[in-house]
């Protein structure tokens, strides 16, 4: 049996914050394999299901991020399932927006979920860092606290899709093939757009011929009409 745990702010006013794209993840992925039954137990919500195969218990922790730990360390007792068999989603600033990277262990990078959790379960825990941008050290608090922008919408809805559809690469241990999923789902936002070949022109204007220097006889009904068809001089 596998832990997925989304990290985020339980309530509605938080529902579109940055730091909430764990729980987004999370829900994203209960929504691709029917997971529907969630339940209030240990701190948070939870739901168990199948995904490939696996049996899997997904957790949004309703402790506020900073104590998630209580949450993950409830349910992971309670079902006897090893730190190795946990996997947590969570925001990442030192990651462009869209970027994917896993790892097991390493440092907590500041972040108040995992410093809540590593002392709880340990550190052998499968990390998925979901990339939502770095804005500088003076933004921190605004930027994870803030919502996505409408303009996030075109990377961050195939990311969420992706996630869900490859989860089951995860479960399996192929990180390397979730993130080569999860990159290819976003690779055309990445990409600046082609630019349109330009449409053939179906007649192209011919260049005029010069008028011929023609010397006008002066006077008589003949000058004034070749004065008229080239001018003269």
């Amino acid at each position: 049996m596998k832990l997925l745990v989304g990290l985020g702010n339980p309530g509605n006013q938080y529902q579109g914050n940055r730091h909430n794209i764990g729980f987004m993840a999370l829900d994203a992925i209960a929504r691709a394999h029917g997971i529907t039954q969630f339940r209030t137990k240990h701190s948070g919500v939870l739901a168990e299901g199948t995904i490939g195969g696996e049996k899997v218990i997904l957790l949004k922790p309703q402790t506020f991020m900073n104590r998630s730990g209580d949450s993950v360390q409830q349910v992971a007792k309670f079902y006897k399932i090893e730190p190795a068999d946990i996997i947590v989603l969570y925001d990442e600033l030192d990651l462009a927006p869209g970027k994917v990277r896993v790892k097991i262990g390493g440092g907590n990078g500041g972040h108040n979920g995992l410093r809540s959790i590593d002392p709880q379960i340990g550190l052998n825990y499968k990390r998925v860092r979901l990339g939502i941008g770095h804005p500088g050290k003076d933004y921190v608090t605004h930027h994870v606290l803030g919502d996505f922008a409408k303009a996030d919408q075109v990377w961050l809805d195939p990311l969420l899709d992706a996630i869900a559809r490859h989860v089951d690469l995860l479960l399996k241990g192929d990180d390397s093939g979730f993130m080569n999923k999860l990159a290819l789902a976003t690779k055309a936002v990445d990409e600046p757009e082609a630019k349109p070949a330009p449409k053939a022109q179906s007649h192209i204007r011919q260049a005029r011929p010069a008028k011929p220097d023609v010397k006008v006889p002066e006077g008589g009904p003949m000058a004034d009409m070749l004065k008229k068809l080239f001018g003269g001089k």
